[in-house]
């Protein structure tokens, strides 16, 4: 079977986990705030927090900007359910903006509708969470505009973006967002096995991220209530925090991948390269990129044309499957799934995310895809297809 992506690991990565384990610490050691130090320096940010997972990195992110019972803040239907349950875990109440048909991110013009008929309603978001779909920024500086005149905070969800540039800034540089976090998992550009990162060039929010993902526990002397009682040992939990820290033998992983991270971007715009001139002239629609971005690619996605084709897509999906191709599929929308018709979403409430999933497949992009490997998802499609 070729998956749909796969993590590249190589000697130096092997021998970087294996000196951890050889040292002294295993979880709070120097590795984390190294690691913190190399993404942050990387994208141009002040600050780095790692956590066990990018879900985690939201989640602190959402309470660090204050996200609590009764606001309201919104995401894009088009995503992981993490990027909704995050500020769900805060009390919050969740909405969705429909995304545009050609980069399947949120939708700036039905984003400022949106916004238009909450503050006539007295329901404007908190907090909004654009996603980075597939590697693509969205268009943050118009998010960033609206921002201000709306007054929400913005947290990027750039899970699949790490290494990619949106007006040539790296994304993570938070010029256009308060917080921007990323994934680390094994499908995604580098990866630390598990685990996640949020930057920020707030100190103030920095500082509150470190607190959150340490069960709220702090040794600052400035923050300890008795400071009689203070010494090496002796420490206080002020706010209930959570166990959300990443461990030093992923920070040292994702240390050394990240001496690659410009290396597996290359090569995954090559795959998409041959992937853009082989798929062209099938019933398909390839994956548009922006001027205004530079995508990480950590998927490519097609969306196949019904007019144009015999077969479904589910058909289509399970054939390529039976022919070890492993495709998959990015994403169910949000609001069609059983827990979030529970809060009152419906099908049709979002109908580019629907129709965009309908015909969805995603195909194998990896840094190990080899040119046979991609020769025979292209020849397996086609033959697929036709």
């Amino acid at each position: 079977m070729i998956p749909y992506g796969k993590q590249s690991i190589d000697r130096n990565d092997v021998k970087s986990v294996m000196d951890v384990l050889k040292s002294d610490f295993l979880t709070q050691g120097s590795q984390v705030p190294k690691f913190e130090k190399v993404v942050s320096n990387y994208c141009g940010s002040r600050f780095g927090v790692a956590t066990n997972s990018a879900t985690s990195a939201l989640h602190i992110a959402c309470l660090a900007l204050g996200l609590r019972k009764g606001d309201r803040f919104w995401t894009s239907p088009n995503t992981f359910v993490a990027s909704a349950n995050c500020g769900l875990y805060c009390g919050a109440s969740v909405d969705f903006v429909d995304i545009d048909p050609l980069t399947y991110n949120i939708c700036t013009e039905k984003l400022e509708k949106k916004l238009k008929k909450a503050k006539k309603d007295g329901k404007l978001p908190k907090v909004v969470i654009p996603v980075h779909f597939a590697g693509q920024s969205c268009e943050m500086k118009k998010i960033h505009s609206l921002s201000k005149e709306y007054k929400f905070k913005i947290i990027e969800d750039a899970s699949h973006a790490i290494g990619g540039r949106y007006l040539k800034n790296l994304i993570g540089c938070c010029k256009y967002s308060d917080i921007t976090v990323f994934s680390f998992h094994p499908v995604k550009i580098i990866t630390t096995a598990e685990g996640g990162l949020a930057t920020t060039n707030d100190k103030g929010l920095f500082a509150r991220m470190q607190l959150l993902r340490t069960h709220g526990i702090t040794r600052d002397a400035k923050l300890i209530s008795k400071k009689k009682l203070i010494s090496k040992w002796f420490y206080q939990q002020i706010e209930l925090g959570y166990n959300y820290r990443m461990n030093d033998l992923q920070a040292a992983l994702g240390i050394s991948q990240m001496k690659k991270i410009d290396k597996f971007i290359s090569k995954r715009r090559e795959i998409q390269y041959r992937y853009d001139k082989a798929l062209k002239k099938l019933p398909l629609i390839i994956p548009h990129q922006s001027p205004n971005s530079f995508s990480s690619l950590h998927l490519y996605t097609v969306q196949i044309k019904p007019d144009e084709l015999k077969k479904n897509r589910k058909e289509i999906f399970e054939e390529l499957q039976k022919n070890k191709i492993g495709v998959n599929v990015h994403y169910i929308p949000v609001h069609t799934h059983p827990f979030f018709k529970k809060l009152g979403f419906k099908k049709n409430l979002y109908p580019n995310a629907e129709t965009y999933y309908k015909n969805a497949i995603s195909l194998p992009i990896f840094p190990g895809l080899t040119i046979k490997m991609q020769n025979e998802v292209i020849n397996t499609l086609e033959k697929t297809l036709i």
